[in-house]
């Protein structure tokens, strides 16, 4: 059984102080083969799934060889329910969704979902994309267009919904929401029966990339969205950039990030919570590579978990790393 979990402020505090010893009750014996902890990625074609299948492909690879089975899901409210009902042992998991998740908010509100977190792998990106040949030029003609705004259970629809609020898009402003996941909502700005879509991700994104190669697109910024997100719902929002180069663009364009987490059930056993971090630490640049260009990952980038205390397995690695 695995300790209770501590936040990653008193483990900063405590790796700040000099190393100043965490006490970790009840945990796991380290002998005997690692159990085998099923992860809950995403819809093949995405990020999860693909971060999730390298994660699994390293392991067996990388020593001490944890046991990972990756499985398919809608994403990340979809994995946040698995790890709560014990139907998965890891998951991925945007902030937001895993925040909600925590604090019982909807539509995880017939109970708070008790989670751990792992670590903050990388940065989503906001994409807010039209055609550029479409009519959509600014965030306020989305007004009662169709727009794919992610797919059931995905944490992209999560943020949709929480970006169309900010933005007034309500009420008599509604857009027409397509509960689409990436493959579907390319396919349908493609044919033009969506005038838009909102997709939280890496950047590149591979399936965009694709597009933008067949379909000059519009890219539409979203720095006052940012600031309004993060007045209303906290730290868990922030303005990133997209970067000339991109999908075509010719200059930066200021948009909404927020965390990707590696998550864990506080029942999975220390020695195995912490033998995965080893491998994500040892074979960052494989798995990053999978999902967001460029991205680097360090421990005080990862611990910045907001609200989701880390795994005591976790507080373990970190303790390690910081010496």
């Amino acid at each position: 059984m695995t300790g209770r979990p501590i936040s990653r402020r008193g483990l900063l505090r405590s790796a700040l102080l000099g190393g100043v010893a965490l006490g970790l009750p009840g945990c796991a014996p380290d002998d005997g083969p690692h159990r085998r902890l099923t992860l809950a990625t995403g819809a093949p074609g995405g990020p999860y799934h693909a971060f999730g299948h390298a994660l699994a492909a390293q392991a067996a690879r990388t020593p001490p060889h944890p046991r990972i089975t990756p499985v398919s899901t809608a994403a990340s409210v979809d994995n946040l329910r698995r790890l709560a009902a014990g139907s998965a042992d890891l998951g991925l998991a945007m902030a937001d969704a895993a925040e909600q998740a925590l604090h019982g908010a909807a539509p995880f509100t017939a109970a708070p979902a008790r989670v751990t977190a792992l670590a903050r792998v990388y940065v989503n990106y906001t994409h807010l994309l039209a055609r550029a040949d479409g009519p959509v030029r600014s965030v306020a003609d989305l007004a009662g267009r169709p727009v794919a705004t992610g797919a059931t259970g995905s944490g992209a629809q999560v943020l949709a919904g929480r970006l169309l609020r900010v933005a007034g898009l309500t009420g008599g402003r509604a857009v027409r929401e397509q509960r689409l996941g990436l493959a579907e909502s390319v396919a349908a700005l493609r044919r033009g029966t969506v005038d838009a879509v909102i997709w939280a991700g890496g950047v590149p994104t591979p399936a965009l990339s694709a597009l933008a190669r067949q379909l000059p697109l519009r890219v539409l910024p979203l720095e006052s969205e940012a600031e309004a997100l993060r007045a209303a719902y906290g730290p868990v929002y922030s303005a990133v950039t997209l970067p000339a180069g991109v999908y075509g663009l010719t200059a930066p364009v200021t948009t909404i990030g927020v965390g990707n987490y590696l998550l864990a059930r506080p029942q999975v056993p220390d020695r195995d919570a912490r033998d995965v971090l080893r491998v994500v630490f040892d074979r960052w640049r494989v798995l990053l590579r999978e999902v967001t260009a460029g991205a680097r990952l360090e421990p005080r980038f990862a611990v910045a978990t907001g609200d989701l205390p880390l795994h005591p397995g976790a507080v373990a690695y970190y303790r390690s790393v910081y010496g």
